[in-house]
């Protein structure tokens, strides 16, 4: 039989670990449950060792983040499959065994995600995932059930399982020879994106990547790193690596340029709502990014990119100029 481990990530989480720890346990009986901790000083450590003692705790010295964290807890952890699962995602009765059903059925097929629904308002996607997650032409990422920052009601319009481009790090299953084949997650990302950077790596290089319906889970979403100047500053730095890094040579250039001059823009406007930490946080990004370029592995010319990586190639415009709201509402031939 094959072997799985659902490996969540904490930080300080100790609250939630009490709201959603019994679920994952109760609710992933074929997996053995594991905790990677990224150096917490809130004692959730000693509540799970003390609650649940039969759980493998891997212990961090510090906070390496999401990307840094899941690379050291999983060198630790032996599985034929990874799922990486938020502490603040309710995982629910018989989520698992859709996934692994695909997997072993499908072997070309290398990381999944389950329908992510909005934990508070449970008939909703939620942000973080929603159905499985595309991008546009800019590298900004969407879903199937959520176009920007609109999270449609589930009505089943999107059960049935298709291929994705990326799988949301909230919860997602990961083979874990893919996973060390590539490298594990970009610590540089530190957190936000390192999934959409992994998963396009694996686009990259041939693999499958699907959501299947017949799983859903349910999802806070901001519980672990609510919104604040640094997520701003992560999102906007990431975004610009995950581009530099995985777009094809002859677009690279044109892509990033336009990537720059759209975040200027969106300085510009939270300048105007009086929000200068905003603003503040994206310049903060692009001289980050820059210090990056000065690394010639970052833009050194990679064996394998694909031209086809992108389902639109505006969503910005979709959503605002065109009110393309909804998932099923774009047009796929639109280039």
């Amino acid at each position: 039989m094959n072997s799985i481990a659902v490996v969540l990530l904490n930080y300080n989480g100790l609250e939630l670990l009490k709201q959603f720890l019994p679920k994952a346990i109760m609710h992933s009986k074929q997996a053995s449950v594991v905790l990677v901790d990224n150096a917490s000083n809130d004692n959730s450590m000693d509540w799970v060792k003390t609650n649940y003692p039969e759980i493998k705790c891997i212990e961090l010295k510090s906070n390496l983040g999401y990307a840094g964290g899941y690379n050291e807890g999983l060198k630790h952890v032996k599985a034929q499959y990874y799922a990486l699962v938020n502490t603040d995602v309710e995982l629910t009765e018989g989520w698992l065994t859709p996934l692994l059903n695909h997997f072993d059925s499908n072997p070309s097929t290398v990381a999944l995600q389950p329908h992510i629904l909005d934990y508070n308002k449970r008939t909703h996607f939620e942000y973080a995932g929603a159905a499985g997650g595309y991008i546009d032409a800019l590298g900004i990422p969407f879903c199937r059930g959520r176009i920007l920052n609109h999270c449609e009601v589930d009505q089943g319009q999107y059960d049935q399982s298709v291929p994705i481009f990326w799988a949301s790090g909230a919860c997602f299953l990961i083979r874990s020879s893919t996973f060390w084949e590539l490298g594990g997650f970009d610590t540089r990302f530190f957190a936000h994106q390192e999934e959409i950077d992994l998963c396009w790596r694996i686009f990259n290089e041939g693999y499958n990547i699907q959501s299947i319906g017949e799983s859903k889970v349910y999802h806070i979403g901001g519980a672990t790193l609510p919104l604040s100047s640094k997520k701003i500053f992560l999102n906007h730095r990431n975004s610009l690596l995950m581009c530099a890094k995985n777009l094809p040579d002859n677009a690279r250039f044109k892509i990033l340029l336009k990537k720059l001059i759209l975040d200027g823009v969106i300085g510009i406007v939270y300048a105007l709502k009086l929000n200068f930490k905003a603003t503040l946080a994206i310049i903060r990004a692009h001289f980050s990014f820059y210090k990056m370029l000065k690394n010639n592995q970052l833009l050194r010319k990679k064996s394998s990119q694909s031209q086809n990586y992108f389902l639109r190639k505006n969503i910005i415009i979709d959503f605002f100029v065109l009110r393309r709201l909804n998932f099923k509402d774009l047009n796929k031939n639109y280039k």
